[in-house]
């Protein structure tokens, strides 16, 4: 028996084997391991194939298996692997990971999934070998942790199996982005450098831009509330900029996740920006479809800022839809044909108005709305999604006296300067999303801060989900000023910032 390996996206990445064997009995051909209708026609492409290169099929039955059996698999870039094991069914070669789809007239061709799959495979695995169509072969060298060989048609391809110069058909290349990493505990990271939206444009609103340092340095969920014109769009597309530098996996991972958007990616410092309209539909948000199961954006948002301005003005179903992907940092797209889990760590921010014509917090301009009307644009947000809501900012009112004050640059790198200290305590995930059983080992209270949390949780009827994201706001605060432990002042900051009922 022979066997190569391929890859195939079905509730997540699978490394799948993909084995061969030449039995007695009639002469066939067939595939077996849960192969979609793609994987299936393969059987007479490569009949095609073959017997246009004057290949003999043996009077054998051969069977292609894919295993694990029970795993559903699909796509067409099993071609090039099942080519390989019928031809060199007499020969010894080593194994690799192979990828491509067949031409009838033996071009090996890339398929639309076939990057993401590499992405995938990279932040699976510190170090593979894979065999890629020539036509990918550019991008794919740029994916580090993988060593990438290419070729153009079948021809060559036996070639790399059979000759002792494999090296001939090695693409080297390294994408400039990860050629000056930053190391933090001896893992590399890629820092952002480019501000194109700067903080220093906003004039005043410190509070504001406290809470957005908090929120970038923790991924805390955050809603911004005030008056038109008052800052929050401004604060929420700023705050990308300002994040923690990415792993290299987080960067992968990120582009992986766009490639299934059937989207043309390149490595990027910054993190993803999803600003989805409030129109748009729960499928488009969450991902769905008919068919397969489609990604969403609060997917696409992962790592990154997931941004609904106008909050009250999305529909009930995507407001309280969220609780899901807050609160288990994941969403499982279900369809009767697929299943897809994917990871939805992201900052939520949100912004709206304080009553539907938008003038309750000025002191210049008359609100005409009444108090029925103000209370119905309240009330659809549930307090199950405001309870999952970290920090909530009251946008102060623009005043000509505002100056500029901190710049994205300044904030940056106090916040590089929050993580690294986060890193140095064998912290792996962000404060917000920490569990709650490391709450006892990472969240370390002060005599006095402890005091001043059980007075709190008296006092504002605090509920056991509240006191958690309290304590994950105080320690990201802590971090801030490089403390150890949670002291009072830092558990105040964080309270001030939770929504009074």
């Amino acid at each position: 028996m022979k066997k190569l390996k391929c890859l195939s996206l079905s509730d997540e990445i699978d490394i799948i084997e993909v084995e061969s064997t030449f039995t007695r009995g009639l002469p066939g051909f067939s595939i077996v391991g849960l192969a979609n209708t793609a994987i299936k026609e393969s059987t007479e492409r490569i009949k095609a194939c073959l017997m246009s290169k004057n290949f003999a099929f043996p009077a054998q039955k051969i069977t292609i298996n894919l295993s694990p059996s029970g795993i559903p698999k699909q796509g067409s870039h099993f071609d090039l692997a099942i080519a390989i094991l019928i031809l060199l069914q007499k020969q010894d070669f080593k194994e690799c990971f192979v990828f491509g789809e067949l031409g009838l007239d033996g071009s090996v061709k890339s398929t639309n999934e076939l990057f993401s799959l590499l992405l995938f495979l990279s932040t699976k695995l510190e170090k593979a070998e894979v065999l890629v169509p020539f036509s990918l072969a550019a991008k794919a060298s740029m994916i580090p942790n993988l060593k990438v060989y290419a070729v153009n048609n079948l021809d060559e391809a036996l070639e790399f199996f059979t000759s002792e110069q494999r090296e001939k058909f090695l693409y080297s290349s390294t994408h400039p982005l990860f050629a000056n990493p930053i190391f933090i505990k001896e893992k590399a990271y890629i820092q952002n450098t480019d501000f194109a939206f700067d903080f220093k444009d906003i004039k005043g609103q410190e509070n504001a831009k406290f809470a957005c340092l908090i929120a970038a340095l923790g991924m805390h969920n955050i809603l911004f509330e005030g008056s038109p014109g008052s800052g929050k769009s401004m604060c929420a597309k700023r705050l990308v900029y300002i994040m923690p530098p990415q792993s290299l996996n987080e960067i992968l991972a990120a582009n992986a996740y766009e490639s299934l958007n059937s989207k043309e990616c390149e490595f990027s410092s910054q993190r993803a920006f999803r600003n989805p309209h409030h129109t748009s539909t729960r499928a488009s948000i969450f991902g769905g479809g008919t068919r397969g199961a489609k990604i969403g954006e609060v997917a696409l948002a992962n790592g990154g800022v997931l941004f609904f301005d106008e909050f009250p003005h999305f529909s009930k179903n995507v407001i309280e839809s969220l609780r899901e992907p807050l609160e288990d940092n994941q969403i499982l797209i279900s369809r009767v044909n697929s299943k897809v889990r994917y990871e939805t760590k992201f900052i939520f921010v949100a912004a709206q108005n304080p009553c539907p014509y938008g003038n309750l917090f000025s002191h210049k301009l008359n609100c005409k709305c009444s108090e029925l009307e103000i209370k119905r644009y309240k009330n659809r947000i549930s307090a199950a999604i405001l309870d999952r809501i970290d920090l909530y900012v009251a946008m102060d009112e623009v005043r000509s006296e505002d100056k500029s004050s901190f710049s994205s640059k300044e904030l940056s790198d106090r916040v590089l300067q929050g993580f690294i200290f986060q890193k140095q305590r064998g912290q792996t995930e962000f404060n917000a999303k920490l569990k709650d059983e490391d709450l006892k080992h990472f969240c370390v209270l002060s005599k006095e801060a402890s005091n001043t949390l059980e007075l709190a949780i008296a006092r504002f009827k605090l509920s056991q989900r509240a006191i958690n994201k309290s304590l994950k706001v105080a320690r990201t605060c802590a971090d801030l000023k490089q403390s150890e432990i949670i002291e009072k002042e830092h558990l105040l900051e964080a309270l001030s910032f939770r929504i009074k009922a």
